[in-house]
């Protein structure tokens, strides 16, 4: 299906047309969606970082971030990928740090480019994992919280959020590109396929 959005809405009207790879491309403004291909021309993120969605039948561990890059917030766990270290793992080490919980195989669901026309660029790595052990509890970084999949608060997330995880929340897996400025959405574009 080819999904087209107008950047003054918040969620994105839908066009339905046969497409067989499910590939989903979401444009605003032309002039920005041209911006953000010119900008990926030698692209190269400052930071790599990740997000754990840990997933309880039909819920979603969220959090609201404290500190650091979107605080206050609702997101996944997530954090800065260490020199030596591989997305899994930080994924990992840093919902054990944010939540006390130890996600047991997680899948790697997403890759995603944050295209900042001011602040730092970001890579993102999205990670799902349906096993893990502990139970949730609130640290100096993060007060977690489970949603029901179908009342995800997206208004209080990132912009981008609510085009890109209901895709992985529904089983696929998504590569993306995000032109931002200043934390506000400019231009998008995405495709989605099944994992």
């Amino acid at each position: 299906m080819v999904l087209l959005i107008k950047r003054q809405e918040l969620a994105p009207s839908i066009v339905k047309q046969p497409d067989p790879d499910k590939t989903c491309r979401m444009k605003s403004d032309p002039e920005a969606a041209l911006e953000l291909r010119k900008r990926l021309r030698g692209w190269r993120p400052d930071v790599v970082g990740t997000l754990m969605f840990l997933l309880d039948g039909d819920q979603v561990l969220l959090i609201r971030k404290k500190r650091g890059h979107g605080a206050g917030k609702v997101n996944a766990p997530g954090g800065k990928v260490h020199v030596g270290e591989s997305p899994r793992d930080c994924a990992v080490r840093e919902t054990q740090e944010e939540v006390g919980i130890t996600a047991l195989n997680p899948l790697q669901v997403a890759e995603l480019k944050f295209v900042e026309r001011v602040d730092e660029q970001w890579l993102g790595f999205v990670f799902i994992a349906t096993e893990f052990d502990g139970e949730p509890v609130e640290t100096d970084e993060a007060v977690p919280s489970w949603h029901a999949i179908d009342a995800i608060p997206y208004d209080q997330m990132w912009e981008d959020d609510r085009l890109w995880l209901p895709e992985v929340l529904a089983g696929n897996r998504v590569e993306g590109e995000f032109l931002f400025e200043r934390g506000r959405l400019v231009a998008h574009r995405f495709t989605a396929s099944l994992r």
